[in-house]
């Protein structure tokens, strides 16, 4: 459940000057002022819980796509289609964070009235960590469940050669009494694409079982790994399981689960065959799927939070394997690394420094990440 640790030359900064820094850039972008700091906060909380992948790091690529003409930084989303429970949301091609959690907040009151409710979002881009948005439903009272298809196609199915579905994300978020909200969030592959490309900013090597080559072989160099994945037709991600003995069918399926919920229902691409029609600057045409169950619906007022106490509680208090490893619940290390960063900085890798000094130099905006370390 943690995320790598860190590797050689990280300048470690503070939530405050991260969030300045990201929010210079995006502001020099041309992003909508409203969007500004949503998209902030959800770019910079994935790095406060310690979900390195999908934070800041992740900015060299937009910049990639905004330089390429893809994103579409000016971007108006309007609702296409609406009943009482459902929505259908166009992103117009920009950046997937602000229009998601726009969609997830708009999924939670309408389960209020309905009960349960659906947003669906398509012609969006990357949206960053899904457990974010999640969240977002269980601090409003709800359940909440996520799914979204991805950019790359990087995932290698059972029995496969190369890979045709991506990382395809689920997050869940349940909410509690006394205790904090469950929160789930993880690929459908063994671990996520950018999560290989944060082993290969903090130069270290990946574990084995979570890519492989083209004749199936483990591969546990990150800038081998990250190449296989992000630039090479054969070879990529395991899915979820690792193997067909270790349950890489099931990985599988829940990958095209969330493929079929997140864009075949909203209208989104399927990677594979938009690989083969894309032009350079065409946008990514990304779906997202956004659920929320009001547990008032079914419960009397209170009893479901209750009975969420009383399930942690047991969880916590499982006897360990290991004495100094407590069990723990989901969330528990993303709340435990947001306080330790909020409290002591956030690290960034030196390669991936250097990339932020460039994504602001190209903005033309001044860089400050660690400038009096």
């Amino acid at each position: 459940m943690d995320e790598v640790s860190e590797g050689p030359a990280a300048t470690v900064v503070s939530h405050a000057e991260l969030r300045t820094q990201v929010h210079m850039i995006l502001r020099a972008w041309g992003l909508p002022e409203e969007d500004i700091d949503i998209t902030v906060d959800a770019i910079v909380e994935a790095d406060l819980c310690n979900i390195d992948s999908h934070g800041v790091s992740m900015l060299p690529l937009y910049d990639q796509m905004r330089r390429n003409g893809r994103l579409n930084l000016a971007a108006a989303p309007r609702v296409v289609r609406e009943t009482a429970a459902t929505a259908l949301i166009d992103a117009d091609a920009g950046l997937g964070h602000a229009v998601s959690v726009r969609a997830m907040r708009r999924a939670a009151e309408m389960s209020r009235t309905t009960g349960c409710a659906i947003v669906v979002v398509r012609n969006s881009h990357h949206f960053g960590a899904a457990g974010v948005y999640a969240r977002i439903a269980a601090d409003m009272g709800v359940i909440g469940i996520v799914t979204s298809s991805t950019r790359f196609v990087t995932m290698v199915p059972t029995f496969g050669a190369e890979p045709v579905l991506g990382t395809n994300p689920i997050a869940f978020a349940a909410p509690a009494g006394s205790q904090p909200p469950v929160v789930l969030d993880m690929a459908t592959t063994s671990a996520a694409g950018n999560k290989v490309k944060a082993y290969w900013l903090k130069e270290r090597d990946i574990p084995v079982g979570w890519v492989v080559d083209g004749k199936g072989r483990p591969v546990t160099d990150s800038a081998e790994g990250r190449a296989i994945v992000f630039d090479r037709p054969e070879g990529g991600l395991t899915p979820l399981g690792g193997t067909y003995d270790g349950g890489s069918h099931k990985g599988y399926g829940l990958s095209l689960m969330v493929q079929i919920l997140s864009s075949t229902l909203a209208g989104g691409s399927f990677s594979p065959v938009r690989n083969r029609t894309q032009k350079a600057d065409d946008p990514d045409n990304i779906g997202h799927m956004f659920l929320a169950i009001d547990p008032a619906a079914f419960r009397e007022e209170g009893a479901f939070e209750t009975d969420m106490d009383m399930l942690v509680d047991v969880l916590r208090a499982t006897r360990p394997g290991d004495p100094s490893q407590p069990v723990l619940v989901a969330g528990d290390p993303e709340r435990q690394a947001r306080s330790e960063r909020l409290a002591n900085g956030i690290p960034i890798p030196a390669r991936l420094r250097e990339q932020l000094a460039d994504v602001a130099s190209a903005s033309g905006v001044e860089f400050i990440l660690g400038e009096n370390a």
